[in-house]
């Protein structure tokens, strides 16, 4: 594998895999077509991880999707194991204490899972962000529209020094220019 990676040409940038490369593996005198997909080490930045797999219908992201479908598998399963006891705490010979007691250690890992998510996952900001948007005052488009209006006659007003009588004509052109549906909508005083 660290010979197939060194002799091929890698993918520059940030994509999602560093080499796709296709290979044929031998198996009691049957060649079997198969790709590699080596994708970077997230916890060593230097290192990859390879994946492999014979289906050569799947793309290299849905490699890397699937793996890491099952990856979350493997870590759900060690978690339950491990660390909530999922094979240690019940020593029940009953089906039904059997089916409980598993019910009950996935749903404390369900919740676990949701308070590692809700506090450690980068994932997790856009609800601060949500809360920052509501507390912000909202200006509308046509409010928008309307403070550029009074700028552009406050500044066509200092600039060239026109009278009242010229400034109401120039303002009155430049709205008639407007479309039609912008025009209702504008908070124009007489």
């Amino acid at each position: 594998m660290t010979k197939i990676f060194r002799e091929n040409r890698k993918r520059r940038g940030r994509s999602r895999y560093l080499l796709s490369v296709e290979v044929t593996i031998v198996k009691d005198e049957q060649s079997i077509p198969a790709r590699i997909v080596y994708v970077r080490n997230r916890n060593k930045r230097n290192k990859y991880l390879a994946l492999i797999t014979t289906d050569m219908k799947l793309t290299e992201e849905e490699v890397i999707r699937i793996y890491g479908k099952r990856w979350e598998i493997e870590v759900f399963f060690k978690v339950c194991k491990s660390y909530l006891k999922l094979s240690k705490e019940c020593r029940s010979l009953s089906y039904d204490a059997m089916t409980a007691h598993t019910a009950i250690v996935f749903t404390r890992y369900m919740l676990l899972s949701v308070e590692n998510r809700k506090y450690a996952d980068d994932r997790t900001l856009g609800q601060m962000f949500y809360l920052l948007v509501d507390e912000m005052a909202d200006i509308t488009w046509i409010q928008d529209i309307h403070m550029l209006m009074e700028v552009f006659i406050t500044t066509i007003k200092d600039k060239l020094s026109l009278t009242s009588k010229q400034l109401d004509q120039l303002l009155e052109a430049f709205i008639m220019a407007l479309p039609e549906n912008l025009v209702e909508h504008l908070p124009i005083s007489a």
